[in-house]
């Protein structure tokens, strides 16, 4: 995700020994990961949002759905395995992303709502998508209605319901990105590219750790996607909350057992952010979207306004994506610039 007050590059770093991250992935027969399977790799288990699922085979014509999710099947090479993508316009900046010719090799479906007839009509093996990524219940366009077609789902990590109404969300979002990458490397027989990524990710994120704000030094950190009669943010099961807080921000909206959510404006007063980081998407620019809060009078004695401690960040940084530990990196030395 690349973009705050300045241009940041997104850098890969190198490989770092791999930690477990929680991930439930079995062979078939109950084997440990890593366990070879009988007759070969297949079939393969994996536990997706609490549903254990086996694959025969891999997957061979998969739609996925935004731009986060479309980018994790990049990120492992995995375009052959697709029919295509949908998602809009906007896919942020692409010039320093190391799996940016996906979009060059892959269909672009369509720039408006996935739907089961667009899925039929690319011959569709699996959607990858998620719960508010696609997924919705107002539309007729369900994991249980694909199967009923005969496609089957993936669905994003970071969506997953956790069993309060239709909150989403229910392990730390980057652990939702391992998870996802691990799930993958199985299920489409690239195990090797995944944990690779996975330790890269891992050592870039503790480089940032490394330099970020600690203890009294870290800045109160409001995310602000959009909405003026309430704001929509991010509780501690999206992207942002991983974000924040590893790059060394105090997220005040940590306690929030939710993905993306709404709240009060009277709570954002209470907790009163130092930083305040703009998702930049949708229909409302990242301009007019801080020329709103500045002028806003209920937060008029925020410290984050009172200050002009404005931070954008993209859409796609903030969902979970491959994205997310450059836009860590970049967000440290935003806040270390501010603290200084």
């Amino acid at each position: 995700m690349r973009r705050l007050v300045r241009p940041a590059a997104l850098v890969l770093a190198a490989s770092l020994a791999l930690a477990g991250c929680g991930a439930d992935v079995t062979t078939e027969g109950g084997k440990e990961d890593g366990a070879p399977a009988a007759g070969g790799h297949y079939p393969v288990t994996v536990e997706n949002c609490g549903e254990k699922k086996t694959y025969d085979r891999a997957p061979q014509r998969v739609v996925t759905n935004d731009v986060g999710i479309t980018e994790i099947m990049f990120s492992l090479g995995l375009e052959d395995h697709m029919a295509g993508y949908v998602m809009p316009d906007d896919k942020g900046d692409l010039t320093s992303v190391p799996w940016k010719d996906g979009y060059r090799k892959t269909k672009w479906l369509s720039k408006e709502r996935i739907n089961k007839e667009l899925v039929l009509d690319a011959g569709a093996d699996l959607v990858f998508a998620g719960w508010n990524y696609g997924f919705s219940e107002g539309e007729g366009f369900t994991p249980d209605a694909l199967r009923r077609v005969g496609i089957d789902s993936y669905l994003l990590s970071e969506s997953c319901r956790n069993g309060q109404g239709k909150a989403r969300g229910v392990m730390a979002p980057l652990d939702a990105l391992y998870t996802d990458l691990r799930n993958l490397g199985r299920i489409f027989d690239v195990e090797d590219r995944a944990g690779t990524l996975i330790a890269s990710f891992r050592k870039q994120v503790a480089e940032a750790q490394a330099k970020a704000p600690e203890g009294a030094d870290r800045p109160r950190v409001f995310l602000y996607d959009d909405g003026q009669d309430k704001p929509l943010t991010s509780g501690a099961y999206a992207g942002p909350h991983d974000i924040i807080t590893k790059a060394g921000g105090d997220h005040i909206m940590k306690d929030l057992e939710d993905s993306w959510t709404t709240v009060g404006w009277e709570t954002v007063v209470a907790r009163d952010p130092e930083v305040i980081v703009i998702n930049n998407y949708g229909d409302t620019t990242a301009d007019r979207k801080r020329e709103f809060l500045k002028s806003y009078g209920p937060l008029a004695n925020v410290s984050a306004i009172k200050n002009d401690r404005i931070v954008v960040l993209d859409y796609v940084d903030l969902v979970e994506s491959p994205r997310n530990p450059a836009a860590i990196s970049a967000l440290a030395a935003e806040l270390r610039d501010i603290g200084s």
